[in-house]
């Protein structure tokens, strides 16, 4: 991952205060996973699904938070994700990519928790609670914290128990560490209606296991059991957990068996990836190609998960482009290319539409980002999530027209379609809205007999375009879809 930076001249942070202590907080609206089921749902048993995107401490809508700077900016900032359908902030405590000395790192040093940074946190907790937003929390910013780790207040040269991250899932006294800063962040923060889930750890990697997995399962055993005793004995309930994996690594490293602690551990309520894909995905050249990669991705991974736990992307976006090629992608490619990579994830089977990492200058998520968000937002009351036993079924929809990609998950009941044309790409890249619209017969498998109502929505206006009933008499659901020119998503539920 990578994030555009900015530097604020801000004066010296100020002495470090006390312990916190834990801070009283309504504990209405915790989320927790649906009953047997594939999806979550809010503590008023609301359906309730994740939508929005990676942000950060130091970019530059939440930035101004820090020191109090400039408060408004930030609520305002918040307020207008609410107003676009968002309803979850991916953050991670501290980030440690800014090559300066003021490094926005919870501790500092070692075991010490910086005023300005509490303070930060305790603001965004209460904007959040305020504007009815949540926050996947994870504790450390593992990708830049090994690249400066010189910096780093963990190292042992400044005073930490670490040697080198390359021990980060091995060292018995950095495992304590991490604990500790488990339990300042639980008591904390953990009673607020505002904390979604713990992604307990970022990006999980051989190279902080000595080069090893080996280790991954004792150590997710370890925080989770640490995290779920403390907010059971504080709270009487705990938060859902997660671990991520930077997704090609499944690829990469088929013999280290990367994918049963992640998709599979006991200890971990919903599974999480980072969807990368090299040369579609991380480098998109058109806005084709990375939905059918990430279609691809999400049927692959539930394929490994046995539990029905929920499963979505936490990280995505063109990070080669951006990081390596120093590629800012065009607005109006970078959005479609975005509007179809959630709509593959969802169809699929994916918990929302999975959480950009925006790599783009200035580094946050455009306008039109915000309103294919919405536009998924509005579509969700469609379905029942919470009784919606998916299984992936893109490769088994049947349609009569060619060059038609196809994204599916479905019950006996109820179903999502998303269908894509793949015949169409202009030069630059994406779909042509002139291109002569299609209306293409369509075949369901696996809902029982039945009549349905069929819901079809435009993903770009996020809005429907006509809803009608067919019935099904035998073992394939079959009705022609309303013309598309460029997409279109399908919510199909049974009435009787």
């Amino acid at each position: 991952m990578t994030s555009e930076s900015i530097l604020l001249d801000l004066p010296s942070p100020p002495a470090d205060p006390p312990p916190a202590p834990a801070i009283a907080r309504p504990r209405a609206d915790w989320v927790e996973v649906a009953s047997g089921m594939p999806y979550f749902v809010d503590s008023a048993g609301r359906d309730w699904t994740p939508i929005g995107q990676n942000d950060s401490i130091i970019w530059p809508d939440l930035a101004p938070l820090y020191r109090r700077k400039n408060p408004a900016h930030a609520e305002g900032h918040l307020r207008w994700l609410k107003d676009h359908g968002v309803n979850t902030l991916r953050l991670m405590l501290e980030y440690a990519q800014v090559k300066h000395r003021r490094y926005r790192h919870i501790e500092r040093p070692f075991g010490r928790y910086p005023a300005a940074m509490v303070q930060f946190w305790d603001d965004l907790f209460a904007l959040c609670e305020r504007l009815g937003l949540k926050i996947l929390l994870t504790p450390i910013d593992t990708f830049w914290t090994w690249l400066h780790w010189k910096h780093h207040p963990y190292n042992r040269a400044n005073g930490g128990p670490l040697r080198h991250p390359s021990e980060w899932l091995t060292c018995r006294d950095t495992r304590a560490a991490i604990k500790d800063r488990f339990s300042f962040a639980v008591t904390r923060w953990g009673g607020s209606g505002a904390l979604f889930a713990w992604d307990l750890w970022n990006e999980i990697h051989p190279a902080q296991g000595g080069d090893s997995a080996d280790g991954f399962g004792e150590f997710i055993h370890d925080l989770s059991r640490h995290v779920t005793a403390l907010e059971t004995r504080l709270f009487g309930r705990t938060h859902p957990k997660t671990v991520s994996l930077f997704g090609p690594e499944l690829i990469w490293r088929p013999e280290m068996g990367l994918a049963e602690p992640i998709f599979r551990h006991p200890d971990l309520d919903f599974a999480s990836i980072h969807i990368y894909e090299t040369g579609t995905i991380d480098d998109p050249p058109d806005t084709v190609a990375p939905a059918i990669g990430t279609g691809n991705i999400v049927r692959a991974a539930l394929a490994e998960i046995t539990d029905r736990r929920p499963f979505f992307d936490s990280e995505h976006g063109p990070i080669h482009a951006y990081k390596d090629k120093h590629i800012t992608l065009p607005e109006p490619f970078d959005d479609e290319y975005f509007r179809h990579m959630q709509w593959a994830h969802l169809a699929s089977g994916g918990a929302g539409g999975g959480m950009r990492w925006p790599n783009r200058k200035p580094h946050v998520l455009t306008h039109g980002m915000r309103r294919a968000q919405g536009a998924m937002a509005r579509f969700l009351p469609l379905i029942d999530w919470q009784r919606f036993a998916r299984v992936n079924r893109s490769a088994e929809i049947a349609v009569d027209t060619p060059d038609l990609a196809r994204f599916a998950c479905a019950d006996d009941a109820q179903a999502v379609v998303w269908l894509l044309r793949t015949d169409t790409i202009g030069a630059e890249g994406m779909l042509r809205p002139d291109a002569r619209p299609v209306a293409p017969m369509i075949g369901i498998p696996g809902l029982r007999p039945g009549r349905y109502r069929i819901t079809a929505w435009d993903t770009a206006t996020g809005a429907e375009t006509g809803s009608f009933r067919a019935e099904n008499g035998g073992d394939l659901l079959a009705f022609p879809v309303p013309a598309f020119a460029r997409d279109l998503a399908l919510a199909v539920r049974r009435e009787r």
